[in-house]
């Protein structure tokens, strides 16, 4: 298990990331564009360790979204595309940002335009992927690009 567990919403940032064709694998490696394309983040991995330089694991210490849509993309981790396409294009670094990282109520505004069901399908596929997280044996680690 993960020393420290991110926030919730990771996850759907996450989905996101994928539904948006943002996450590009290559062999043990993978770039992650930001939601606004500002930034691109790598990831890292062999077989149960992680090391990326996307500031959550980079400064806080658990597995941001970056590692997350990894791990989904590698089929450790549930991705749920219905749910995914829900939250294409969603602005999370703009969400992110005007809640000061208040990630829940980022999430809230995420998902204002869904519908009831809608949201259901959402919470319930988070709920199924956070519940897979805490259960995985991985590693995280710091990455600065051309050292690891």
């Amino acid at each position: 298990m993960m020393k420290k567990m991110p926030p919730r919403q990771k996850v759907l940032e996450a989905f996101t990331a994928i539904a948006d064709g943002r996450v590009q694998m290559d062999g043990n490696t993978a770039e992650i564009a930001s939601s606004d394309g500002s930034k691109t983040y790598h990831v890292r991995f062999d077989e149960s360790v992680y090391a990326s330089d996307d500031p959550a694991t980079f400064w806080q210490g658990y597995a941001g979204y970056p590692v997350i849509a990894v791990l989904m993309k590698q089929g450790k981790l549930p991705y749920d595309s219905d749910a995914a396409d829900l939250l294409k294009g969603v602005p999370w670094k703009k969400l992110n940002d005007a809640h000061k990282r208040d990630y829940e109520a980022a999430m809230q505004e995420a998902m204002q335009g869904l519908g009831e069901t809608e949201k259901e399908h959402v919470m319930d596929a988070l709920a199924c992927a956070y519940e897979v997280l805490e259960t995985l044996d991985i590693t995280l680690k710091r990455y600065r690009k051309g050292t690891a």
